[in-house]
């Protein structure tokens, strides 16, 4: 499963997003319901949290109405396979909380099922830097953080309901993940937050980017929503000092003492000198081509590695093409049209779609009615269900008409 920059952006073309808005201000892009339905979609959830080892209190939490569940409150202690002690969320716990209106935040996500990779792999191909995907689930009328920024670009992307985001005109100089910018109150962020500069109601299949620093707060507007929170880390300014600071030790000048300090007027004057020549010096390395190419290679190579394993081809056992294709039990469709239901003509059975009416055999009627009151659907749920209909032809149609997307 793979995915551009390209086709992230569409209907937008790359080229306008980083002339116009790319580190200057915020940006909403309508999809349609199909666009990330490969994505992540409640099966694959539920299947994640099912993977009880993968979870801590650090990597799951909750929040309700703005405020952290303790882990106390949804985890017991466990032993991990590590045998280290960890603080493990437990299933029916996590439910009573959701049932409170809890928000359920999923951290660190973004190699967890290949649509998450993909869209990883798109953003850091673009050159925009590290890409940590965290997952929010929440509820209407619960909002789990009140108005803040993040130190780093945010691009939420949409697979399930709606949410209302409240982007204001404040924005923070380029802040970054250091304890002095973690040390404002939230009276600071309300201060500072400025004016409400628009209301964006994300659907599924929308994306909105949010500049490093621009202040915002969300809501739920469905029964449930879920968007995944791509945070961009991208290369800065004292990465150079590190790179610098590596150049540095091979250079004598910085391995000498500075001068002694006895309070003379000549001390002072000796250690402002050599403070200006080591200025200097670096400012003569910051253009040594050997610094730039390393510089250059940094700021190119800035993403993490992900992906890429092919034991059977790397044993000579498979060819990578074959390797390459395997996949989950079975494909699944995301509902686009949830609710939706086939309503009787006469003798006949229809389904109305975005096209025209759709004509259904009774058994046919009965099936796309099931279906269409599910999140999703694999074929195999089907046949079992529905063993008078033909599941894969049933699943085609509803596909062509709009209906239904590969989840």
């Amino acid at each position: 499963m793979s995915m551009t920059f390209a086709e992230l952006l569409a209907p937008m073309p790359p080229e306008q997003f980083f002339a116009e808005f790319h580190d200057r201000k915020p940006l909403h892009i309508r999809g349609g319901a199909a666009k990330f339905a490969h994505v992540l979609s409640w099966r694959q959830i539920n299947r994640l949290l099912d993977m009880t080892h993968v979870w801590s209190s650090q990597s799951l939490k909750l929040v309700l109405d703005g405020k952290p569940v303790a882990p106390e409150e949804y985890c017991t202690r466990a032993t991990s396979r590590d045998n280290d002690q960890v603080m493990q969320p437990v299933a029916a716990r996590i439910r009573d909380w959701v049932a409170k209106g809890a928000s359920v935040v999923l951290n660190d996500v973004d190699s967890l099922t290949p649509g998450l990779a993909a869209v990883s792999h798109a953003l850091e191909a673009a050159g925009l830097g590290k890409a940590q995907g965290n997952v929010y689930i929440s509820w209407q009328s619960h909002k789990a953080f009140p108005a803040h920024y993040d130190t780093h670009d945010v691009w939420a992307v949409q697979v399930e309901g709606e949410k209302t985001w409240n982007v204001w005109d404040g924005r923070a100089d380029w802040p970054i993940p250091h304890p002095a910018f973690r040390t404002e109150s939230q009276a600071q962020h309300e201060q500072q937050k400025g004016r409400l500069r628009e209301k964006v109601l994300l659907k599924a299949g929308d994306i909105l980017y949010l500049p490093r620093g621009w202040y915002h707060d969300a809501l739920a507007e469905a029964p449930a929503s879920v968007h995944v929170a791509f945070g961009l880390h991208a290369p800065l300014g004292l990465d150079l000092l590190n790179i610098l600071h590596e150049r540095a030790l091979y250079d004598v000048e910085f391995r000498k003492p500075l001068p002694r300090q006895d309070g003379s007027a000549a001390a002072k004057f000796a250690l402002t000198s050599r403070a200006q020549q080591l200025a200097q010096r670096l400012a003569e390395l910051a253009r040594d081509p050997k610094v730039m190419a390393a510089l250059e290679q940094f700021v190119a190579g800035y993403r993490f590695d992900r992906g890429g394993n092919d034991l059977l081809a790397a044993r000579g056992l498979a060819a990578p093409e074959a390797a390459a294709t395997g996949g989950e039990d079975a494909p699944a469709f995301k509902v686009l049209a949830p609710g939706a239901k086939p309503v009787r003509r006469g003798a006949d059975w229809v389904l109305k779609t975005a096209t025209g009416a759709l004509p259904l055999a009774p058994p046919e009627a009965e099936a796309a009615g099931w279906i269409l009151a599910r999140p999703d659907v694999a074929e195999p749920e089907l046949r079992a269900a529905h063993p008078a209909v033909d599941a894969a032809a049933l699943l085609a149609r509803l596909r062509e008409a709009g209906l239904l997307a590969a989840a």
